[in-house]
């Protein structure tokens, strides 16, 4: 074979390695590239669906969103402020793109009375969007995706005065919207509907999450779970890095929690139990007040602690996006396979601490 020949072959060779990597190949489960390059598994078990989901969901993408919600512009997004409005229409200006149905009182806002016991309340604006479902029977249910986008606002003093929120949560926030985005390319869309809700007033002690709790915009007993996500971005933790994994709130309180591990096995993303924080964080994030209307209701984080919480230093720039977007394709995995699911999560009413949950499901199911 001569060097011309020689080296043509070698880049048909390359180009038909390069199309397995990607999966173009009639073997079940073909070779692929690594997401991560730090990954310390490859993704397995991926169906034709899940790897869809799985690409549409990337770093740069990610990095988009968060350095937009994270920006000076926006001055901290404080509940209410200026420039939580422009968060919101943000979301919102995605929810269209991708054509999700508003679910809010206002097109996809719904909105809040911050502080209900008072007659002088401020308001302010949760923002929601329906994926509707593709099976008949199926499309009046609905899995939750939701977020907290409001951050701390502005320090009185100082050189740098401006909480941008990065990670807390500027990241839960695009991931939400990226999560969006690729399982609206699915055709099919998944059997069930899936209801993409971003909460405001999370820091001003879970507002936006009570408020919808009390007022609902799809049938809480038609609300098979609910995914909340804390931040995803940062990975630079006390205790160290974590690197290709993820914490769970309430680990031992539903059979959702297996769900969310075996769609993190599949991404190459291990899904952990904090023992110390597991029960104590269960109900101190936006899945609190939706588990204890009975719905299966967990937060998912990357860290409990980082550096720069809740300090002007939570800035975009410090994100690790190739671990966000592993993780939040697990997240994808999770979100589809529970809407594609014939069954739905159950509290274990085995455990103790869930014991007031399951109670309240049966009371919604009554």
């Amino acid at each position: 074979m001569n060097s011309k020949t020689s080296k043509n072959a070698l880049r048909v060779a390359a180009l038909a390695a390069s199309l397995a990597a990607l999966g173009w190949s009639q073997s079940p489960l073909p070779a692929r590239r690594p997401i991560h390059a730090r990954a310390t598994a490859e993704p397995v078990g991926l169906t034709p669906e899940m790897r869809i989901v799985a690409g549409h969901i990337t770093a740069n993408s990610l990095r988009a969103d968060v350095s937009f919600l994270a920006s000076d512009l926006l001055e901290g997004r404080d509940t209410p402020s200026r420039g939580l409005d422009i968060a919101g229409e943000y979301i919102a200006s995605n929810f269209r793109r991708l054509g999700l149905e508003p679910a809010g009182d206002d097109g996809y806002f719904q909105t809040v009375v911050v502080r209900p016991e008072d007659a002088d309340s401020p308001k302010s604006r949760n923002v929601a969007g329906i994926l509707r479902g593709s099976d008949p029977q199926l499309k009046d249910t609905y899995v939750m995706l939701s977020a907290h986008y409001d951050h701390v606002g502005l320090a009185e003093s100082g050189e740098d005065r401006i909480f941008n929120g990065a990670n807390d949560n500027a990241s839960g926030t695009a991931t939400v919207l990226e999560v969006a985005n690729a399982l609206a390319t699915l055709h099919p869309r998944p059997k069930r509907s899936v209801l993409l809700i971003l909460f405001c007033g999370e820091e001003k002690g879970l507002r936006g999450s009570r408020y919808y709790a009390d007022h609902p915009l799809v049938p809480l007993d038609k609300t098979i779970a609910d995914l909340n996500l804390e931040q995803l971005g940062r990975t630079d933790a006390p205790e160290g890095a974590h690197l290709n994994s993820a914490n769970v709130t309430g680990f031992d309180f539903s059979d959702m929690v297996p769900l969310l591990v075996d769609a993190g096995r599949r991404a190459g993303v291990t899904i952990l139990k904090n023992k110390q924080a597991s029960d104590l964080y269960f109900d101190r994030s936006d899945n609190g007040p939706i588990a204890r209307v009975g719905i299966p209701a967990h937060t998912l984080s990357v860290t409990y602690e980082f550096p720069d919480y809740h300090a002007v230093g939570d800035e975009w720039q410090k994100i690790d996006y190739e671990n966000m977007a592993k993780v939040d394709q697990a997240i994808g995995i999770a979100i589809l396979r529970m809407a594609q699911a014939p069954t739905v999560p159950h509290w274990n009413e085995a455990y103790p601490a869930a014991k007031p949950f399951a109670e309240a499901a049966r009371k919604l199911h009554e």
